[in-house]
């Protein structure tokens, strides 16, 4: 294939006609490797193929090294650690203000402590009813048919209550006082000449008969749960008496002792 008409059209000043034309090669690739003279002053260069391709043997940019690039990317990815820097004097100013809020702090723990020393806390026991039994006891027995007990227990049992219910609720009317023992436990006192079975159960919580426990001379019947509740029953002169409550058996010995000498002070119940 001969050269298009932009390759003649580059040879300015040659002759048209075809007798004065040298002999062109029969293709391309008969051209010499750097270039070759057709017609007069035609110069075409060695790098051209036919239909206009281009020499896969073209100088191609040269690639990057991996090194390179790789060193620019870690350049910009850690970028390297600015350590802030504090002037002398900023430093000094910092220092003495935490030092004066600290002498402050000081100052004001040494101007309250003698304040604090001066009111010690108080060690009171709080607040205990001031409960009279034996007065309410008395004011009771026209009402109650009989006397109610009254123990004599001193400083160390503490009453909080003493009243006379006359069963509305429960259909029993009872005499009941309660005490808070040394260790701090509890104890009620419950006296009744209208017992039965089913009242005896409610006032001991269902608990099981556990055995038996004498306490001022006298065999009590006690019952425990288990659950850190028990109850001591005594039939006496009439009337029956349990003790229920959280405290030792010991604590529970204690009042059963001056429930029985009160008891025995009194006169028996009225049938």
């Amino acid at each position: 294939m001969g050269p298009g008409p932009a390759a003649e059209g580059n040879c300015r000043g040659s002759p048209r006609n075809d007798h004065s034309r040298r002999a062109l090669p029969q293709s391309w690739d008969d051209l010499p490797s750097q270039a070759t003279v057709l017609a007069s002053g035609c110069v075409f260069a060695a790098g051209i193929r036919d239909y206009g391709r281009v020499s896969e043997t073209q100088d191609k940019p040269a690639a990057a090294a991996p090194s390179d690039a790789a060193e620019a990317n870690r350049v910009h990815a850690d970028p390297a650690p600015i350590k802030p820097v504090i002037a002398a004097k900023a430093a000094k100013r910092a220092n003495a203000s935490v030092i004066g809020m600290v002498i402050a702090l000081l100052v004001c723990v040494l101007a309250f402590l003698p304040i604090v020393l001066m009111n010690p806390a108080p060690k009171s026991d709080g607040y205990r009813p001031n409960v009279n039994v034996s007065a309410i006891a008395a004011n009771a027995a026209d009402v109650a048919g009989f006397t109610p007990v009254a123990p004599e227990l001193g400083d160390t049992f503490s009453p909080n209550y003493a009243r006379w219910d006359s069963g509305t609720a429960s259909g029993v009317p009872i005499w009941e006082v309660g005490y808070l023992t040394p260790k701090e436990a509890f104890i009620g006192v419950v006296q009744t000449r209208q017992a039965n079975p089913t009242w005896l159960l409610q006032q001991t919580k269902n608990a099981p008969v556990t055995g038996t426990r004498n306490a001022g001379g006298q065999e009590w019947e006690l019952r425990d749960s288990g659950k850190d509740t028990r109850s001591m029953i005594l039939v006496h002169r009439g009337t029956t008496i349990i003790l229920s409550g959280t405290a030792s058996l010991d604590e529970f010995a204690t009042v059963a002792a001056a429930v029985v000498k009160s008891a025995a002070s009194a006169p028996s119940a009225l049938p």
